[in-house]
């Protein structure tokens, strides 16, 4: 029995660290964060900000950090049965930054530009497409991208975007292009050039607190993911996708503190 509870982890790790992973263990494995995010909405974020009276960006933020921060952990464990220490080193691959700097930020500049003014240009797109979902338990926050903020007091919106400039703006989109990009991805390599589209329809699925949103976030996210995949190398993806949200979210904060919104 002993032997069998050993070598059981053993086995996981291995399969999770292979160099391939079936189709059916990718999309098991691109979900399932998802639908845990949904789950600690519903149980733990949003019952919390409303006893506290905060915008339901914070219990998103919350249900984020309990699923992803645990991945990052999950990642860090792999690393050490693999390597014997805490490191990340034959878990995440696309690491070895073959793009130079000057190459990378004339990829990254225009992946954020493209990002940025074709996720706005699709918001009427999207809106269309909330109409099937009103049935979600989380779609009626209102129609506009400033709709989750009426109704709270200054102090309250500002401490909100403070609180949420560094997690929803950096750390954990950070966290999902270790996992997603740097992770799944490059073992799903195999399938050549559908590798990318794949990890680009997976992750828009993944965003099932957003369902509206998963044909224009395909759209606006492939280009990145593509040259990650590509170059093999995960810095565009992060700088456009790490970039994408921390302007937002700075521009967010300042535009609050300004009374501007």
């Amino acid at each position: 029995m002993r032997a069998f509870e050993d070598t059981r982890p053993n086995r996981i790790v291995q399969r999770l660290l292979g160099d391939r992973h079936s189709l059916p263990l990718s999309i098991v494995l691109h979900l399932v964060p998802g639908a845990l995010i949904v789950a600690a909405y519903l149980l733990i974020g949003e019952p919390f900000v409303n006893a506290i009276g905060y915008p339901v960006l914070m219990g998103w933020a919350i249900a984020l950090c309990l699923v992803l921060i645990p991945i990052l952990l999950g990642l860090l464990w792999l690393g050490r049965k693999h390597n014997g220490h805490i490191s990340l080193r034959g878990v995440l691959h696309y690491t070895d930054r073959p793009v130079p700097r000057g190459k990378l930020v004339a990829m990254v500049i225009p992946l954020i530009v493209w990002m940025t003014v074709v996720g706005f240009a699709l918001a009427p797109m999207n809106n269309f497409f909330k109409d099937f979902f009103t049935w979600l338990p989380y779609a009626d926050e209102g129609g506009s991208a400033t709709a989750f903020l009426d109704g709270y007091s200054y102090s309250i919106l500002l401490t909100t975007m403070v609180i949420c400039l560094p997690l929803t703006g950096i750390s954990l989109p950070l966290i999902e292009e270790l996992y997603f990009r740097g992770f799944l991805l490059p073992r799903i390599a195999h399938l050549d050039g559908w590798a990318p589209v794949v990890s680009t329809v997976l992750f828009s699925l993944y965003h099932f607190w957003s369902p509206w949103v998963f044909v224009s976030r395909v759209i606006f996210t492939f280009p990145g993911f593509w040259l990650t995949w590509r170059k093999k190398d995960i810095r565009p993806a992060i700088g456009m996708h790490v970039g994408v949200d921390a302007i937002l979210a700075t521009f967010g904060t300042i535009a609050v503190a300004l009374n501007l919104i």
